[in-house]
């Protein structure tokens, strides 16, 4: 932490009876200019990084005065290094890591080196959120039974994690059915700012993180900067390996007026969303400003900020005002640490308050809250949001126009076995309360309490054909929906309390009931998911699933009642009374006033302190989990689960040339909006696929698979998963769905897998052909770890989402972009060409023009140039080395 301090900022902050060191940010105005000042609070906070590690290495003075720079410009093209305070994880990204942890204690034992080393040197928080499942739905027992069926299916993973919880320093684990990694941390971990020492001095500075998921950015709703980051970036975080990062473009989102009567924060949220995807957002900060903010709770903000990957931006920040201060303290934090939060901030001319002038933003775009509409987002992309009036007849025109493929008949209806009811297109089978998005919000989920209290009163029920669940993100939320009353009369609908974790919006949805699902089989449906989710892409809530609506809590209640996209719930009943009479959604809803008062009475600091107050312990299951205390991981070869991943296998001491990449064929070719959902492996695990039969042929019965997710700690599972998702299109294929691809020259048909073993076998090398925006969705490092161990060497698209190129390069991968107005099409790929990538052997540079010859079937050639999207100098060397890890650990092995 210690620096030269060139710009002499380190200040004292005496906070009650503690006196704090601090980097100023005002003193740093009186060198770079007052302008300074004006600059976002979020770059603020980059600024102030800056300043606490500047020491002519890593960061220099001329990486500060960047930041003066940026305000003339409202844009620069530095390349800093930015190191976060913390590392958050949830499991199915976190087990990979920690496995690779363990992996690099293994290597750097077998170079003659020091395994205790390799420890996290920042705050590491992993919480096992993403393994539940709901197998057991509608009953009492559910959330029993679900967590029986957890601890059955993940043993061997949690065993592992336990492991490593003992095993390294500076490594917390939450365990499971505790909530989802993201509110936890809104509720419990983070802390607004962070402290630490420096020799005899406790310095203070802004709460920071990177996470293992994309929704990491939830956090910034109470101005603590984060955002997610692939595994193999946050290990070089723990690692002390600073983020290598372009400052950033800062989009100011200006709110005014406020949610009338009959509208919710997921409406607005889904608003911003489709506002921010359409202004053009990627790979930018969105800082949110105006008097709007006034009208918003800060669990609003966190529902907007949550949703930050899905409108594009690399975060969504709030600044700290009255409303930070009030949610630290409604959630338990200790008065100390609050006080430390307000001055602070005071200090560092980040405090918002009615009349703060407005910051310098690179642009800006203005909403006025009073004109929000209750609003869904669907059937396939969570930018776009549909008004409730119109669902109906969107859901109607997209059968009508095969939006979404091959489907039975539009009146096609058949029996559902064993029942007196039958099922058609539109009809909602999956009606789930789940996610960290609105779960940590306690007025939507009083909303649906209140709704479904509404319902029952007057004698309605749920459509039989619907799969109900509630989800939600910590235990506060089961405390106060218990205490208001209103879990009974959620339980009376069906939406019995499954477990804490993310659940449906992940995948994890389980199995729909067999009748349900051979009914939509037959009949060729496309069955509807309505979920309270941040995610409803192709292929993810559930396979026999193929229209999904994300939603309000209070929504999801209402359409479970209707069972169907098809009812227009504004003008149509959504069922009847108990006398036959119709019921409409406007008789049941709870106005504004009364989800206010119910919040105010119900949701109380005691609950968060009680439920917050032993976290790290789990439960009696988690307790009983034995493993034996080591330095290094005593692997299994027979596990199924984790396993040693071969990337230091025969790892030289030191990194070999770059070479260029000469007679590569095409692996796959793709359109745009290739979503890291469909290269990741994630949800349910074929049994006829690659991925299944490695399991079978290693005894694991199909009952037994689990998921991709749970399995993310063994790489020979996960390789064989990657780009296998059922609704991915390969254009070498003539667009047809699912994982396969034409091996060359033979032309044969084949799984993308048993094609890269043939060609691997063969010294092939592989490249990848898409169009716009190709890695958007969850930033998970298996998108890139599995192209990887593929033997696919570089990607070329049109364009990327920011943290999949990155992870990309991570993995030793070049990511390639097309000059404008080219690209596949164009150029009349069909997937028989030959491919050659020249100009990197002759040096690697940042963003250089890489030179692709296309060697055709007929003999002839082309050569276009493509921009190398290695964007830093650190990323050169990252690649240089065959990716990030390995060059964290030559460079502990020379530290030693």
């Amino acid at each position: 932490m210690a620096s030269l301090d060139s710009f002499k900022t380190r200040r004292t902050l005496k906070v009650g009876a503690k006196t704090y060191t601090y980097y100023s940010l005002k003193k740093a105005a009186e060198r770079l200019g007052p302008d300074v000042e004006r600059l976002p609070v979020s770059l603020k906070v980059l600024l102030e990084n800056l300043l606490r590690y500047e020491d002519n290495r890593s960061v220099s003075a001329d990486d500060v005065k960047a930041m003066a720079d940026w305000v003339k410009d409202r844009r620069s093209d530095r390349e800093i290094a930015y190191r976060p305070a913390r590392v958050l994880m949830q499991d199915f990204t976190g087990v990979p890591a920690v496995v690779d942890l363990a992996a690099m204690r293994d290597a750097m034992s077998n170079m003659g080196g020091d395994p205790e080393k390799i420890n996290p040197l920042s705050t590491c928080d992993l919480v096992i959120d993403h393994s539940v499942m709901v197998d057991v739905f509608g009953g009492r027992d559910s959330l029993e039974k679900n967590t029986e069926i957890e601890y059955e299916r993940n043993g061997e993973r949690y065993q592992f994690l336990r492991w490593g919880q003992k095993a390294f320093n500076n490594f917390r684990v939450v365990p499971p059915g505790t909530g989802i990694c993201h509110q936890v941390n809104l509720e419990y971990l983070a802390q607004g700012v962070w402290t630490g020492r420096d020799g005899d001095e406790t310095v203070a500075y802004p709460d920071t993180l990177v996470g293992t998921d994309s929704h990491t950015t939830m956090v910034n709703g109470m101005a603590v900067l984060g955002w997610g980051v692939g595994g193999i970036e946050a290990e070089a975080a723990m690692l002390g390996q600073p983020v290598s990062m372009l400052i950033p473009e800062v989009v100011g989102f200006k709110l005014t007026g406020r949610l009338r009567e009959g509208t919710t924060a997921t409406d607005l949220v889904l608003t911003v969303t489709q506002m921010l995807r359409k202004k053009g957002v990627v790979g930018k900060f969105v800082e949110f400003y105006g008097s709007g903010l006034d009208e918003l709770s800060l669990a609003d903000r966190a529902t907007i900020a949550n949703m930050a990957p899905e409108y594009g931006a690399t975060c969504g920040f709030f600044p700290v005002d009255r409303e930070t201060i009030a949610y630290l303290k409604k959630t338990g934090r200790k008065a100390a640490r609050v006080a430390l939060v307000e001055a602070y901030a005071k200090a560092q001319g980040m405090w918002r308050k009615p009349g703060t002038p407005d910051p310098i933003f690179t642009d800006t775009l203005e909403l006025d809250i009073s004109t929000v509409e209750p609003s869904l987002a669907g059937p396939k992309r969570p930018q776009d949001r549909v008004e409730l009036s119109k669902v109906k007849d969107g859901f109607a025109k997209a059968l009508a126009d095969n939006g979404f493929g091959k489907a039975g008949p539009a009146d096609a209806r058949p029996q559902v076995k064993g029942t007196n009811y039958s099922v058609g297109h539109g009809d909602v089978v999956i009606a789930a309360i789940t996610s960290c998005t609105n779960t940590s919000n306690p007025s939507v989920m009083i909303a649906a309490g209140l709704l479904a209290r509404n319902a029952v009163k007057k004698g309605m029920k749920v459509k039989p054909w619907v799969k109900t669940s509630l989800a939600p993100g910590s235990k506060v939320v089961t405390e106060y929906l218990a205490k208001a009353g209103l879990q009974k009369d959620l339980d009376r609908l069906g939406f019995n309390l499954v477990g804490y974790g993310c659940t449906t919006c992940i995948g994890n949805s389980g199995p729909l009931p067999e009748p349900i699902s051979d009914a939509i089989t037959e009949g060729d449906l496309v069955a509807a998911a309505v979920l309270s989710g941040n995610r409803n892409f192709e292929g993810r809530v559930h396979p026999f699933v193929r229209a999904n609506y994300l939603a309000s809590p209070p929504l999801v209640v209402a359409y479970a009642l209707a069972g169907s996209v098809g009812v227009d719930l504004v003008n149509e009943p959504l069922g009847e009374d108990s006398s036959g009479n119709p019921v409409f959604l406007k008789d049941i809803w709870p106005t504004n006033r009364q989800v206010a008062d119910a919040v105010g009475s119900f949701v109380t600091q005691d609950m968060f302190k009680e439920q917050y107050a032993d976290v790290f312990s789990g439960d009696k299951l988690w307790r009983r989990i034995k493993t034996p205390q080591s330095l290094t991981y005593a692997w299994d070869n027979k596990s199924t689960y984790v396993q040693n991943p071969p990337y230091f296998e025969n790892m030289p001491a030191e990194p070999g040339a770059v070479t260029d990449v000469i007679g590569a064929r095409v692996l796959g070719l793709f359109g745009d909006s290739i979503t890291t959902d469909h290269i990741s492996p994630a949800g349910s695990i074929k049994k006829d696929g690659p991925a299944g039969r490695y399991l079978i042929e290693n005894g694991v019965a199909p009952a037994d698979f689990n998921s991709y997710g749970a399995r993310r700690g063994n790489h020979e599972v996960m390789m064989r998963g990657t780009f296998a998702n059922i609704r991915i299109k390969n254009e070498m294929l003539g667009g047809a769905e699912g994982g396969n691809t034409k091996h060359q020259p033979d032309g044969e048909v084949m799984s993308i897998y048993d094609a890269s073993m043939k060609y691997q076998a063969a010294g092939t090398p592989l490249v990848v052909f898409a169009g716009l925006e190709y890695g958007t969705g969850s930033s998970r490092d298996w998108a890139a770890k599995g192209t990887k161990l593929l033997g696919i060497k570089a990607v070329v698209a049109e364009s990327f989402e920011r943290i999949h190129r990155s992870n990309l390069v991570g993995m030793g991968i070049l990511p390639l972009v097309f000059p404008e107005g080219v690209n596949r099409k164009t150029l009349n790929l069909d997937g028989t060409e030959v491919i050659d990538l020249k100009g990197m052997a002759a040096g690697l540079k940042p963003r250089m023009t890489v030179e692709c010859t296309i060697k055709r079937a007929d003999g002839s050639t082309q050569t276009v140039p493509l921009l190398c999207r290695i964007d830093t100098l650190d990323e050169v060397e990252y690649f240089r080395h065959g990716g990030i890890l390995q060059y964290v650990l030559r460079g502990l092995l020379k530290a030693a």
